[in-house]
């Protein structure tokens, strides 16, 4: 079971980290938030995180997080970072207070529609698959400024910018870095060919933050760095 002394070491360790690389490429610590990522872990690790000051964490799967939600009763957000299908879109209104995941335009339209149907807004981030990873979610680079479009137009959601996965080749940082410096380049273009303010790119986990820092991340999400190697759960949750 993972105690709050050892998440506040290894908490001191990742915080080092981001400020080695906000220092290596001359940008403010205060630049980039960090989410911690309880998923597959009991709820006792997010009721740690939000003790020891956080006011959100990332879950990736709806019904896991549901039940955390029951047993933790401190105060704190939540956010999904993981693949949501339509059919769960339902619990995410009064529950989640941001998606990072929205990979279609059928989500899109779902989350307008039981956004509308709760009365409450949602906060979003369009998840592109920069890496073009056939394993990973995402609408491709070429797609994303039609995704976009389809966005804005949806009255009941606020898109506060991009969430990416880069693929994964820890041997080489080169290719991570090149997914997340193509989602920045992205970002840029569409904030001013749409005139919008898109300031979140959600990049960067435990094994390429630093890449992601240099790339113009402003969000990490980080677990395992946190949290230690996951607890295997109930895979059909």
């Amino acid at each position: 079971m993972m105690s709050s002394e050892v998440f506040l070491n290894n908490l001191s360790q990742v915080r080092a980290r981001i400020t080695r690389a906000c220092d290596a490429c001359s940008r403010a610590t205060e630049e980039v938030a960090l989410l911690p990522v309880t998923k597959t872990w009991p709820a006792e690790a997010a009721r740690i995180a939000f003790a020891a000051g956080f006011c959100s964490v990332g879950e990736n799967r709806v019904m896991e997080a549901l039940e955390k939600m029951e047993e933790v009763t401190e105060e704190g957000n939540w956010e999904l970072i993981g693949h949501l299908q339509s059919n769960k879109a339902k619990f995410i209104p009064n529950n989640f207070s941001r998606v990072q995941s929205v990979d279609s335009e059928k989500l899109l339209r779902r989350l307008d529609a039981v956004a509308a149907n709760a009365n409450c807004p949602l906060r979003v981030l369009l998840q592109v698959n920069a890496g073009k990873d056939p394993s990973k979610f995402g609408v491709l680079p070429e797609e994303t400024d039609g995704f976009l479009e389809a966005a804005l137009s949806c009255s009941n959601l606020k898109v506060e910018g991009f969430m990416t996965i880069a693929p994964f080749a820890p041997e080489d940082p080169s290719v991570a870095r090149s997914c997340f410096e193509s989602l920045r380049q992205l970002r840029d273009r569409l904030v001013g060919s749409f005139e919008v303010e898109l300031p979140e790119l959600s990049m960067g986990m435990s094994g390429d933050m630093e890449e992601a820092i240099r790339a113009g991340s402003t969000l990490v999400r980080v677990g395992s760095a946190l949290f230690g190697d996951r607890i295997q759960r109930n895979p059909s949750i």
